[in-house]
C-alpha cells in the first residue's frame, strides 16, 4: 500500500513542475535550507488559509470511524517557519460536534495548545509532553496538525534522487519524543514532503505518513489527501481536504481561547 502510494505521488508531484514557483539552484541549498523549505511548503502556503477535512480512522480489523472538521490557519509574521495560529472546529459525528482545538505555534519555544470539550464545557490545556499523543483518536498526533519545528532536530541528507531529497532527522531532545529518528522524502521542485517514516531505537519503521494526492490551489502545491499508518496499533487514518482556500484575510483575534466556546462561524464557511 505505501509503496504504491509513494509511486502515485511521485507522478502527481512531477505533474506540478510546470506550475510550481521558481526554486533556488540545488547546489545553493544546504540540508537546513531543504528542511526549512519543506516545512514552509507543508504549513506556510499563503498568508492564511482554510480547509474542510474528512478523517477516516481504520483500526487493525478494518473498522472505520469518521471525523469532519474545519481548520483555519494564519501567519503572525511574514517569516517562513515563524509564528502561526491554528483553529480546528469539529462538526461530525455528534459526540464530538463543537469540540474545538487551538494552537499557537512558536518558532523558538514549545507551542501552546488548548482543547475545548463541549460536553464538560471545559477548556483543557495540552501539555508539551502530550503533543505526540493521538489527535481525537486518530493515527495523527497533536503535533502533526501544526507541524514539527525545523530547529527541533538535527538533519542529514541521506540520499538524493532525481526527484527527492531523502533527509534523516534526529531529535535534539530525545527524552521529549517517542521516536529515535525519522526520514523525509522531500520533492525537489515543490518541496512537499511526500513520505515520512518514524523509526524506533532498533531502527524499525513503525509509523508512516504518506501524501497520496497533491493539487495546485491558488498557485500553491497542496496536499489534498494523506494517510498515517502505525504498525504498533495497526490500521491507518486517511485525511482528505476540500474547499481549500488561501489568503482569505482571517482576523487574528479569532485564534483565541474566547472563540473555543463561541466558534467564529462566518470564517468557518
Amino acid at each position: 500500500m505505501i509503496k504504491k502510494t509513494f509511486i502515485a505521488v511521485t507522478a502527481i508531484a512531477a505533474s506540478l513542475l510546470s506550475s510550481a514557483h521558481a526554486q533556488e539552484p540545488v547546489d545553493a541549498l544546504n540540508v537546513q535550507d531543504i528542511v526549512d523549505r519543506a516545512s514552509a511548503a507543508a504549513y506556510y502556503q499563503g498568508r492564511d488559509g482554510r480547509a474542510s477535512v474528512h478523517m477516516a480512522i481504520l483500526d487493525a480489523q478494518g473498522r472505520e470511524r469518521t471525523r469532519d472538521f474545519v481548520i483555519l490557519r494564519t501567519d503572525i509574521d511574514d517569516l517562513d517557519n515563524g509564528e502561526q495560529r491554528f483553529y480546528v472546529l469539529f462538526e461530525r459525528p455528534a459526540d464530538i460536534s463543537k469540540t474545538a482545538f487551538l494552537v499557537w505555534k512558536h518558532a523558538d519555544a514549545n507551542d501552546d495548545r488548548w482543547l475545548y470539550l463541549p460536553a464538560l464545557d471545559l477548556v483543557k490545556r495540552i501539555a508539551p509532553s502530550d503533543e505526540r499523543t493521538s489527535f481525537v483518536g486518530s493515527h495523527f498526533f497533536y503535533e502533526d496538525v501544526s507541524g514539527r519545528g525545523p530547529g527541533e532536530d538535527d538533519h542529514v541528507l541521506e540520499e538524493e534522487t532525481d526527484a527527492y531529497y531523502v533527509i534523516r532527522s534526529t531529535p535534539k531532545d530525545a527524552q521529549g519524543v517517542e521516536f529515535a529518528s525519522y526520514k523525509n522524502w522531500i520533492h525537489k521542485t515543490t518541496f512537499i514532503p511526500v513520505k515520512t517514516e518514524y523509526y524506533d531505537a532498533s531502527g524499525e519503521a513503525y509509523r508512516t505518513y504518506s501524501a497520496t494526492a497533491v493539487e495546485t490551489i491558488d498557485g500553491n502545491p497542496t496536499v489534498v489527501e494523506a494517510t498515517m499508518a502505525d504498525t504498533r496499533i495497526g490500521g491507518e487514518t486517511r485525511m482528505s481536504y476540500g474547499d481549500v482556500a488561501y489568503d482569505i484575510d482571517l482576523p487574528e483575534d479569532i485564534f483565541s481561547e474566547r472563540y473555543l466556546r463561541n466558534p467564529p462561524r462566518r470564517h468557518l464557511r
